[in-house]
């Protein structure tokens, strides 16, 4: 068991461990010697010179308590310099005082007054002490004028009421005091004003609060010995020096005591409550002079409460002005974050929030109509162009929404591309659903991109359901984007059904192409001349186990949506490679020239397209120059990603075709950037072309186009395929114009891959035969 005696250990808040008996040492050696003048106050043994060694006594506990601080290694560099201040300060005080009680002994029994020198080291001890605590920093100290203004206010308030019942007394004393000694007690006041006007304004830090508020409480030792100076001269001396004075050095050993087991702690609000103090210490004051006539040393008193009410006021006027400042900077706050919380960062349209709140209010109230607003093929620009262009492109749709819609609504962004429209009660939906198309149809952003958006309109009656109303919005939406783009349709009953059908094959395709229900179908090609076979178009075709055989134009359109024609388009890809290098395995190179697999444009966005080709061919043993890819102009115009995919094709040997050739805007332009090496004139050109009307515009354009083209290729070098010839007439129409392949129902429809291989097979035994 350890021996009491063993000191204490103690651990601050940093984990380093402390000496803690050795502070509380000298604070016992300072109460010993405040009780050791008290004892000989009381009892007067020896004489009266004796009264003077208590304050230099103490002042060896105060030192020492100092010192043994400033031996702790991890005392904070700020306060180290603070309290070697004070220990300056303190021993020149208590040197001072050591010489004042050697003259009292020499002059004894008289009791000198202070003498010059030792007024002079007492009076630099103190102000040393006082620039020490000057020094101290403040920490955060926020807004430095109204600090500076409360600062003044206490120094003021606390000074009057030590001015008033303290310096003023001693001053206007009968027996009258020396300058020497007014000024050490005027410094006395100075020091503890500076300590409490400090002390109320620091939140944390190095030097600790209690330590200070400890040294500015020995400005009570000058107040005690101020009053004491107003009675009998030599008991007043004698009190002072034996029991008042040495207090001061009690108040030091405690401040270093606090200072050794100082933690810092949390900060805390200070200096709030000093000015009302120091406004009801000068009010104290002021009430004490007004009891008798006023002497000279009142004025001061009437003038500092003059100076006090109207700093005070001041400081009102700045509080009022900066809790205004901060209500206003409050309300701003609060209404960015409430302009945060229901409006889209992006493009600063309502969000998904406000517009189910807005529509659910307006619901209360009566019918209302919503806009269902969604971009089609967005994604295709994200992909090609980037999503910093993507995002610009958003916001240039967000302005043109919010022109389109002008007062009669509320646009708003729901998430990604989808955009949706509370309209005004009276608004016409289909007026307004018009004129933010027509805002769609011109070039957006510094891009000049076009965008297309399809609309859906539904309207419901008061008290009927949010959900419900954005449903039927959303069927009708998705209506107007399987008529095409850039339409708008407004719900009526019923209209779920197709669209859940829609939505329904969509779901199926996933399980068909696990379940290998899909068939590649084979449509020749052939010489419009001789009717040889020079090469086929693969078709896909779905055998639905209950339905039976699903036309392309219901399920393709639900492939597109859905991203399944990726993986659908790899298949028919790695199908036809497959059966192509069969055929030319069994009947020879000359049985067909190509196979032409058509391609979507999310194939082409696909990163991993062109290694799926040449896997397709590596597999399958085909050579690249008789694979034909065949894209619409719509595909090839998706930006410089496609362009690059196609003329890494094209480099590597794959050949591509246009086709649905002169639909396009831009047909002619496309020759000049794309690598095509052959163009199938759409058949839309080829309807009605064997028709002989002269006169007959349409009939003329026709054959004008068709004229056009297989000029444009020939000059081109380009290879020329005529699409949708119905019969021979139209054939031998084409002929005449210069065209050489044809494809079409009257040439070959398309057939299964055995029945593809029965023709081939049997135009081989008739060139054996021939």
């Amino acid at each position: 068991m350890k021996s009491p005696m063993v000191a204490v250990r103690a651990a601050d808040s940093s984990g380093v461990a402390t000496d803690s008996r050795t502070p509380i040492r000298y604070i016992v050696a300072a109460v010993v010697v405040t009780v050791l003048g008290v004892l000989w106050y009381l009892t007067r043994p020896g004489p009266d010179a004796v009264a003077y060694l208590f304050m230099p006594a103490g002042g060896v506990a105060g030192v020492a308590a100092i010192l043994a601080l400033l031996r702790s290694e991890r005392l904070d560099p700020v306060a180290r310099r603070f309290w070697r201040h004070i220990l300056i300060g303190m021993g020149t005080l208590s040197v001072g005082y050591l010489a004042l009680a050697v003259v009292a002994f020499r002059t004894s029994p008289e009791l000198p007054d202070i003498p010059l020198p030792a007024a002079a080291l007492a009076a630099i001890g103190m102000l040393v002490a006082m620039w020490g605590v000057m020094r101290v920093p403040l920490g955060n100290t926020g807004a430095r004028r109204r600090q500076l203004l409360d600062r003044t206010i206490a120094f003021a308030g606390v000074g009057t009421l030590l001015w008033t019942f303290g310096l003023a007394p001693m001053i206007t004393a009968h027996t009258g005091w020396s300058a020497q000694s007014c000024v050490l007690i005027g410094l006395s006041f100075l020091l503890g004003l500076g300590g409490i006007t400090k002390v109320s304004y620091i939140e944390r830090g190095p030097v600790d609060r209690s330590a200070i508020r400890l040294i500015a409480a020995t400005a009570l030792t000058g107040v005690g010995v101020a009053l004491l100076s107003v009675r009998n001269e030599n008991e007043s001396t004698l009190l002072a020096q034996s029991v008042v004075m040495p207090v001061t050095y009690l108040f030091v050993a405690v401040g270093a005591y606090r200072q050794a087991i100082a933690t810092g702690g949390p900060a805390r609000r200070t200096g709030t409550w000093l000015p009302y103090i120091a406004l009801a210490a000068v009010d104290v004051s002021l009430l004490s002079v007004l009891r008798h006539g006023l002497a000279w040393t009142d004025f001061v008193v009437v003038i500092a409460t003059v100076l006090l009410t109207g700093l005070v006021a001041v400081r009102q006027m700045m509080a009022l002005r900066e809790n205004g400042r901060l209500l206003r900077a409050q309300r701003a706050s609060e209404d960015r974050l409430r302009h945060q919380v229901t409006h889209d960062g992006l493009t600063g349209l309502g969000n998904r929030g406000l517009f189910r709140t807005r529509v659910a209010e307006a619901l209360d109230r009566g019918d209302t109509t919503v806009l269902l607003v969604d971009l089609d093929d967005f994604k295709t620009v994200n992909d090609s162009l980037g999503h910093d262009v993507g995002d610009q492109l958003l916001i240039a749709v967000a302005g043109a929404l919010s022109s389109g819609v002008g007062p009669d609504g509320l646009p708003v962004r729901l998430a990604g591309d989808e955009f949706a429209v509370l309209l005004c009660p009276g608004a016409d939906g289909e007026a307004v659903a018009r004129r933010v198309l027509d805002e769609f149809a011109k070039p957006m952003s510094e891009h000049r991109l076009l965008v297309h958006a399809s609309i859906g309109i539904a309207t419901a009656r008061a008290g009927e359901g949010l959900d419900r109303l954005l449903r039927q919005a959303d069927v009708a939406m998705y209506a107007a984007k399987q008529r095409g783009k850039a339409n708008w349709v407004r719900y009526h009953d019923g209209m779920e059904q197709p669209v859940l059908a829609h939505a329904q094959i969509g779901g199926e395709l996933r399980r068909a192409l696990d379940a290998g229900e899909f068939r590649v179908h084979y449509q020749p090609v052939v010489e419009l001349a001789t009717g040889r076979i020079v090469g086929v178009e693969p078709l896909v075709r779905w055998e639905h186990p209950t339905r039976g055989l699903v036309a392309p134009g219901e399920f393709i359109p639900a492939a597109e949506g859905t991203g399944l024609i990726v993986p659908l388009g790899r298949f028919v890809l790695r199908e036809a490679c497959r059966q192509a290098a069969e055929w030319l395995a069994e009947f020879g190179p000359d049985c067909m020239q190509k196979i032409a697999p058509n391609v979507s444009v999310r194939q082409l966005h696909d990163p991993d397209f062109v290694a799926e080709v040449f896997a397709a061919l590596a597999e399958s043993g085909l050579p690249a120059e008789r694979l034909v890819l065949e894209l619409t102009e719509s595909a090839v115009l998706r930006g410089p990603q496609v362009s690059r995919t196609l003329h890494e094709l094209d480099a590597r040997g794959v050949r591509l075709a246009l086709d649905d050739f002169g639909t396009g805007e831009s047909s002619l332009s496309l020759l000049r950037s794309f690598p095509a090496s052959i163009i199938k004139l759409d058949k839309s050109f080829v309807d009605g072309i064997e028709l002989d009307e002269p006169g007959t515009p349409a009939a003329e354009a026709r054959q004008a186009v068709a004229r056009a083209v297989i000029q444009l290729a020939g000059a081109l070098g380009l290879d020329t395929v005529a699409e949708g010839i119905e019969n021979q007439e139209q054939a031998d129409r084409l002929r005449r114009l210069g065209y050489t392949l044809g494809q079409g129902y009257h040439l070959a429809r398309p057939m299964p891959a055995d029945e593809m291989t029965r023709v081939l097979a049997g135009r081989v035994q008739l060139a054996v035969a021939a």
